[in-house]
């Protein structure tokens, strides 16, 4: 019995995860090759999933060009889901003003499980940008300035178990330059600074800053990031875009505490 419910349980793991890859290409659409690709599933398995999903309305497929999109169930649970998480819509007007103020890409992230997820991304005037991160994107926590002000503001307990679980996400070529000990470094480092710093090991020449957005029931409820070319974030500058970052998360902590007296009224 334990069997039959492991499988089952994997099996909507899956599911769920295909559906995630379909969301995040929203304005282009998946092949079922490109999902092949991305999930590591077989096209028969991945088939049968997303009969299920087209199903249930949380998938569409276009008859012309034969590629999945989000359906119209995704729309309706997104919009029913979204005034519990009024957090996009008090972050983007303090996007806007970093992304005015600095010149450079900003973004909000916020933590799903092990891993972190960029939601909204604000373009500067800059010329020379950095495409590094976009919205949809996840890396396991501590794996770029947003995600490792995330980890960092978490309390020493829950870190501990966290970088344990994170050691097999980190074991791919992609994230050679992490491991426990440099996360470690990394989060000590984030915390006498007041900002989280990913000196271009990810996309090398793309730096960024990050500080954390704590909800007033008292999680972390996201990150603010700005992302740069190296020369753009020198350490002189980076205590000035950290100052720029904070104030913008200090009104945002603001208007999310309002909007919680708000609900509670």
């Amino acid at each position: 019995m334990e069997s039959v419910i492991e499988q089952g349980t994997q099996s909507i793991g899956r599911a769920v995860a295909v559906w995630r890859r379909i969301g995040r290409a929203a304005a282009s659409g998946l092949s079922l090759a490109d999902l092949a690709e991305a999930t590591g599933l077989a096209k028969p398995t991945l088939r049968r999933m997303l009969v299920a999903l087209i199903r249930e309305g949380l998938v569409e497929q276009d008859q012309h060009s034969r590629r999945y999109y989000p359906g119209p169930e995704t729309y309706v649970t997104g919009m029913l889901a979204a005034p519990r998480f009024g957090l996009t819509r008090i972050v983007q007007p303090a996007l806007i003003r970093l992304a005015r103020a600095s010149g450079d890409s900003c973004f909000l992230t916020v933590r799903r499980g092990l891993h972190s997820v960029c939601l909204l991304r604000e373009e500067g005037s800059y010329p020379v940008r950095t495409h590094a991160l976009q919205p949809g994107d996840e890396h396991p926590l501590g794996i770029g300035a947003g995600s490792l002000a995330l980890l960092a503001a978490l309390p020493d307990e829950e870190i501990d178990v966290t970088l344990a679980q994170l050691a097999p996400l980190l074991a791919v070529p992609r994230y050679a330059a992490y491991d426990a000990a440099r996360l470690r470094a990394d989060i000590a480092a984030a915390r006498v600074q007041g900002y989280a710093l990913n000196p271009g090991l990810i996309v090398a020449g793309s730096w960024g800053i990050g500080v954390p957005i704590r909800h007033p029931l008292g999680h972390v409820a996201g990150a603010l990031s700005l992302a740069a070319i190296d020369q753009r974030l020198r350490p002189e500058r980076q205590a000035e875009m950290a100052a720029l970052l904070r104030a913008e998360a200090g009104r945002i902590e603001a208007e999310l505490d309002e909007f919680l007296l708000r609900r509670k009224a």
